[in-house]
């Protein structure tokens, strides 16, 4: 463009800046606000995390008028209090307060904090157990507990390889079918789960909103990966000849979603083990890895449908696509959890689950059924899709 372009595209944005600041200066709203009406108060806890000897809670001012915290209870006693950035906070401002209270582990506390007008804002700690800090038993505990419920499950899914790939036509229409009901379901719950993430999120950041963008920005981009893998050459396409089959592809595809998804799920398993909000019995443990078993077999299906030859060391890498995030999640969601990126990545995952699902179910039937739009009607389709929702159901059982 040119320069006179250019000026002629910025003279709106300069007006709106200025009208945006005679609304802030002149703040018209307050003309119809009566005198003596008390504030607006939000207050969101954000995070709590345990200490010998102390409790952290971090705070954020949700509401449209400035907050000052006054005082601080923790089991109806009030409580000494010291705020990092003060206790006077602007609309979305935070502080974090350090309030030494000899809390027990293993008990449940509820910590209060009052507003200068009175307004208390509770958050209970079911719980107490100390925050773990970032040292090797940590990082190395919960390395173990993401190689239990996210790698070695998906890997032992991926040897059901060998005997998928002798199945017959109708066969591969079930274990396609089979793999539909597996990503339908993992997009049921990682929706429900999402959006009750986004439901407890401060309104400002409107939690919804964020979740439909961020999955939907999720589906676009692994669409665009996807017809960009198909264009590499077999020096950069994983086990391909010549260009990168439609197989291997949507392997791929399912891989990334399943790890985004498992992202999500180490994400809440560390940050539930860091607030004190759950406790990783071995019954949780297993049901995580009966759970994810069978994500393994979604990974290889479209291999299988295909007769797509394949070696150990691709195996392997698909795996570690679809099940190392859980390690990594774990990791995040115990040190520096955030409830917005739990959130954000659990719409990732169903995203991308979303866009997978639709592919696969696009390779399910034959060709005259397909035209005839029976697809959906055939024996193998529908019970593949039953057994599909039953297994994730049951082991989901496990770890709801």
């Amino acid at each position: 463009m040119t320069a006179k372009n250019w000026v002629m595209a910025l003279v709106p944005l300069a007006i709106l800046a200025a009208l945006l600041v005679v609304i802030v200066r002149s703040r018209p709203a307050d003309a119809v606000r009566a005198a003596n009406a008390p504030p607006v108060e939000r207050l969101t806890f954000q995070r709590v995390t345990l200490e010998p000897g102390a409790i952290i809670a971090t705070v954020l001012n949700d509401g449209p008028d400035d907050v000052t915290i006054a005082q601080v209870q923790v089991d109806d006693a009030f409580w000494t209090f010291r705020a990092d950035r003060g206790q006077s906070l602007r609309h979305l401002g935070r502080t974090t307060l350090t309030i030494p209270y000899p809390w027990v582990e293993g008990d449940a506390h509820v910590v209060r904090v009052l507003t200068s007008t009175g307004t208390p804002f509770d958050h209970e700690i079911p719980v107490a157990v100390a925050t773990p800090t970032a040292n090797s038993r940590f990082l190395g505990v919960f390395t173990l507990i993401g190689l239990y419920v996210g790698v070695l499950p998906v890997a032992i899914g991926l040897l059901w390889f060998p005997v998928l790939s002798r199945l017959s036509s109708r066969g591969m229409d079930f274990l396609l079918a089979l793999t539909v009901g597996l990503l339908l379901f993992l997009l049921v719950d990682g929706a429900e789960e999402g959006l009750e993430a986004a439901g407890g999120l401060p309104g400002s950041f409107q939690g919804g909103v964020l979740f439909v963008l961020a999955a939907g920005a999720a589906y676009l981009i692994l669409e665009w990966v996807g017809d960009a893998l198909k264009a590499r050459r077999p020096s950069t396409a994983l086990g391909a000849s010549g260009r990168a089959s439609a197989s291997w592809v949507l392997a791929l595809m399912i891989a990334i979603g399943i790890g985004l998804h498992n992202f999500g799920e180490g994400l809440a398993i560390g940050s539930a083990f860091a607030l004190g909000e759950a406790t990783l019995g071995t019954l949780l443990i297993v049901g995580f890895a009966l759970h994810n078993t069978t994500e393994g077999l979604a990974i290889v299906a479209p291999l299988a449908k295909e007769r797509q030859k394949t070696g150990l060391v691709d195996l392997m890498k698909l795996g570690l696509i679809g099940g190392v995030p859980t390690i990594a999640g774990a990791w995040l969601g115990g040190l520096v959890y955030s409830p917005v990126w739990s959130v954000l990545f659990l719409a990732l995952g169903v995203g991308a689950i979303a866009q997978v699902t639709l592919q696969i179910s696009r390779q399910i039937g034959r060709g005259e059924e397909r035209a005839r739009g029976r697809t959906l009607t055939s024996t193998p389709v529908l019970s593949g899709l039953l057994a599909g929702f039953l297994v994730m159901y049951v082991t989901g059982m496990l770890v709801g």
